[in-house]
């Protein structure tokens, strides 16, 4: 059907307007300086999705000086005027967008870079940062009262940054909402041993340095990414199942170990792989330095860090970690009882696989441990607060839940939802309210007096 002159006109007029709004709308505009995590509001950023950092690293352990160059690869999700960087502590001497220089100001932890011209929507962009200084760890009531992140050692430095040190030595989105693929290369004086995430590319000597590169390939948080330095023993090879294992002992802990690293490793992620589903990373592994001032261990992508070893539980919590944290990341922090409790009770499954003792009486020995008046009760597990958010309740309570489920659906559907869960968000993100889903669809019962008992409210649960 043919218009008329005025209907044409009047199609154009309407055609010409509906642009000038859509092209108002898309305007360039500054991303935001955090995602809005209600623990971390500035962690994180908004505008892109990062999708690959390549970091090149020298390291000088006499003086503590760190000189990098971060290459983030990212995407631009709206048009994009500028960008903020988490970073913290570091000078800045130049940054780039596309190879061309890009103007940049700092203001506390966040670094915004304004680029020549706007980025837009959809378009993949690269920013380059030089920068250096001295990370310095951070501290306080988060992390159990102990230093995390960029800790000097005797031979180097230990690195472990739950839940927001990774920004202490390179600039990123610091937020594990955001994950991305790496390359972590590193320049270490001449016989000191880099060990990161994933698999190693090469490593060589050239003068009185060593250089390291290694690759992850598989989506990683930035609070899980590590550059530890210093003396080890390595040992690599392959699990009885077949995936590559990566095992480096600080040599002062070596002979001092009653626990065999290596062996029970291989064996837990061997274990694992058949309860939760397939390993999700090319290698396994575990990094051990003698770093006793830490107090802890991190579930570091591919290869624990361990301040020391305490046990084989420690060891087989932190690989459990690998599907519960790692691969499948909290979409807020918030949800860290996805991480910390299913780890907790993968080490109760552990010991109902060595028959020393079952999960359910586990559970009843942390429940009956507890009167109703302790505070481990008044914590709400689903939201235990940043400044708690590694309390004991995260842990133990978190497993109590998982126990008290699969008291409630029974053991056929329970180890299917274990591995339906890994499978379902493999490298991504999720929060509790999946997990409840899933475990009402796969159960087919409704939960929510559960899940509402155990996680959302305060007080000792009726058993």
């Amino acid at each position: 059907m043919a218009l008329s002159r005025s209907a044409r006109l009047g199609a154009l007029a309407t055609a010409a307007a509906s642009f000038l709004v859509i092209a108002a709308s898309s305007a360039p505009t500054p991303g935001t300086a955090g995602i809005g995590d209600p623990y971390f509001p500035e962690l994180g950023n908004g505008g892109f999705d990062a999708r690959h950092y390549d970091l090149a690293l020298a390291y000088a352990p006499d003086t503590g000086r760190l000189d990098g160059r971060a290459t983030l690869t990212a995407r631009a999700t709206q048009n994009l005027s500028s960008f903020d960087l988490d970073l913290q502590q570091l000078e800045v001497t130049r940054v780039e967008v596309d190879g061309r220089r890009a103007a940049f100001t700092r203001d506390g932890d966040e670094m915004t870079v304004t680029p020549r011209h706007y980025l837009r929507a959809g378009r993949h962009f690269t920013v380059s940062v030089t920068y250096g200084g001295v990370p310095r760890p951070l501290n306080g009531p988060i992390v159990f009262g102990s230093d995390y992140g960029w800790m000097k050692t005797g031979d180097g430095v230990f690195v472990a940054c739950e839940p927001n040190a990774a920004s202490t030595w390179f600039p990123s989105s610091d937020h594990p909402s955001d994950k991305a693929t790496y390359d972590i290369r590193v320049k270490a004086p001449r016989g000191l041993t880099a060990v990161s995430n994933g698999r190693l590319v090469s490593t060589y000597d050239r003068g009185g340095s060593t250089y390291t590169h290694w690759r992850e390939s598989r989506p990683m948080a930035t609070y899980l990414a590590t550059a530890t330095i210093g003396e080890f023993d390595v040992r690599t090879g392959r699990t009885p199942g077949g995936i590559p294992i990566y095992v480096a002992v600080d040599p002062v802990l070596k002979n001092g170990n009653s626990v065999d690293v290596y062996a029970v490793t291989a064996a837990a992620t061997d274990y694992w792989s058949q309860v939760f589903g397939p390993y999700p990373f090319e290698e396994t592994g575990a990094i051990v330095d003698d770093m006793p001032e830490a107090g802890f261990s991190l579930e570091v992508q591919s290869k624990p860090a361990y301040s020391a070893v305490r046990s084989e539980s420690t060891i087989v919590h932190e690989l459990a970690h690998q599907w519960f944290g790692d691969s499948v990341s909290v979409a807020r922090w918030k949800d860290i009882w996805l991480n910390e409790g299913f780890a907790t009770y993968a080490q109760w499954l552990w010991a109902e696989h060595q028959g020393t003792r079952s999960a359910h009486d586990s559970f009843r020995a942390g429940y009956d441990s507890r009167p109703a008046g302790s505070a481990f009760w008044q914590i709400k597990v689903a939201d235990p607060q940043r400044d708690t958010m590694f309390a004991s309740a995260v842990y133990q309570r978190g497993a109590m839940t998982l126990q008290a489920l699969r008291e409630r659906i029974g053991d056929r559907a329970f180890f299917r939802l274990l591995p339906a869960w890994t499978r379902l968000h493999r490298y991504g993100n999720a929060d509790t309210a999946d997990f409840i889903r899933l475990a009402e669809r796969v159960s087919g019962q409704q939960l929510d007096d559960l899940f509402d008992a155990w996680l959302f409210t305060t007080g000792k649960p009726a058993l």
